[in-house]
C-alpha cells in the first residue's frame, strides 16, 4: 500500500437524535477533502448543523458503480474521502459495498468509524437472546417473495433481526404469522433515538393487534426483533411420523406435507416442518 494513496473513512451519522454523533466523526468529516452521501440534501441539513462545508457529492445505488471509480481516481491522488448514509452506519442496508471492494482491490486505506446501528440499537434493548443472531436488512417488496425468503428462516434458532418501513409493516406482520405462527415473541422498535421512539413487545399476535389498533405505531422506520425458532431433537418425531411426512412430500409442498403428517400422527406441526428443513440442509 503506497503511503501516497489517500484513506476512505467510513462514517456513521446519527439514526435520529443529532446528539448520537461521535467527536471522532465530527473532526473526521471536516478533516477530509470530500465527503460522499446518499442523500446530498439529506446530509447537507446535517452537516449544516455541524458547521461543516467540505465538498459533497452523491453516491447512491444508482450510480455506486461508476462514482466509486471516480472515488478510486482521487483516492489514488492522495485525497481523504469520507463515506455517510442517510443515517446509522454505511454499508449496513445502505449503499458502499461496492466503494469499499473497489478500494480493497486498489489497495487504499480503508478506517472504518464506530458509531450509531439502528439494528444493534434494537437488538440491545429488545430483550431477546443476543449470544447468536442473524440480521436479514429489508425483506423482499413482493408478497410471494417476502414469504418465500421467511419460510427459509423457519428452523433458523438464532434471533433474528429485520428493517421494515411503514406502508409495508401491516402485511409483513400478517406473513409473519402465517409463516412462524402467532406465538412467538417479537419486539418492534420504531423511530429510534427520536422524540417519538417506541418499542412494542409481546406475541406476533399481540403486537399486530397493537400495530393495527394505533395508526400511529405504523409510521416512521422500524426494527423488528423476532425470537428465533426452538431447537428441535430429533427423538421428539417419531420415525412413524418421518416416514408419513417423506411419502406426503412426494405429491405436497413441505408445509402443507407437515401439517398432514402432524394431523396423523399427534405430532406438533412446527417440529415436522423444522426438522425436515435441517434434514434438507445437511
Amino acid at each position: 500500500m503506497s503511503d501516497s494513496n489517500g484513506c476512505l473513512y467510513i462514517v456513521p451519522t446519527p439514526i435520529g437524535n443529532l446528539a448520537d454523533i461521535t467527536e471522532r466523526s465530527v473532526q473526521t468529516l471536516r478533516a477530509v477533502d470530500a465527503i460522499a452521501a446518499e442523500d446530498t440534501r439529506h446530509s447537507g441539513q446535517l452537516l449544516q448543523h455541524l458547521g461543516i462545508r467540505n465538498e459533497l457529492f452523491a453516491l447512491h445505488e444508482h450510480n455506486e458503480r461508476q462514482r466509486a471509480e471516480q472515488v478510486v481516481e482521487r483516492l489514488l491522488q492522495g485525497q481523504s474521502i469520507a463515506l455517510i448514509s442517510d443515517a446509522g452506519t454505511p454499508l449496513i442496508s445502505d449503499p458502499g459495498y461496492v466503494l469499499v471492494q473497489q478500494c480493497r482491490a486498489a489497495g487504499i486505506k480503508i478506517v472504518a468509524l464506530p458509531g450509531a446501528c439502528a439494528f444493534v440499537t434494537a437488538l440491545s434493548a429488545a430483550g431477546l437472546p443476543t449470544d447468536r443472531f442473524a440480521f436479514e436488512g429489508f425483506l423482499p417488496a413482493k408478497p410471494q417473495q417476502r414469504r418465500k425468503r421467511l419460510q427459509g428462516l423457519l428452523s433458523d434458532t438464532r434471533t433474528l433481526v429485520f428493517y421494515e418501513s411503514p406502508h409495508r409493516i401491516v402485511d409483513c406482520l400478517a406473513d409473519f404469522i402465517s409463516e412462524f405462527g402467532s406465538e412467538r415473541q417479537l419486539v418492534l422498535g420504531r423511530e429510534l433515538t427520536k422524540t417519538f421512539e417506541t418499542y412494542l413487545h409481546g406475541s406476533i399476535a399481540e403486537v399486530q393487534a397493537q400495530v393495527l389498533a394505533d395508526s400511529n405505531q405504523q409510521r416512521g422506520e422500524m426494527v423488528l426483533v423476532l425470537a428465533g425458532a426452538a431447537a428441535v431433537a430429533e427423538d421428539d418425531v417419531t420415525p412413524q411420523a418421518l416416514r408419513t411426512l417423506a411419502l406426503l412430500r412426494e405429491h405436497l409442498p413441505l408445509k402443507k406435507a407437515a401439517a398432514l403428517a402432524a394431523e396423523i400422527h399427534g405430532a406438533r406441526k412446527n417440529n415436522l416442518y423444522q426438522l425436515a428443513l435441517e434434514q434438507d440442509n445437511q
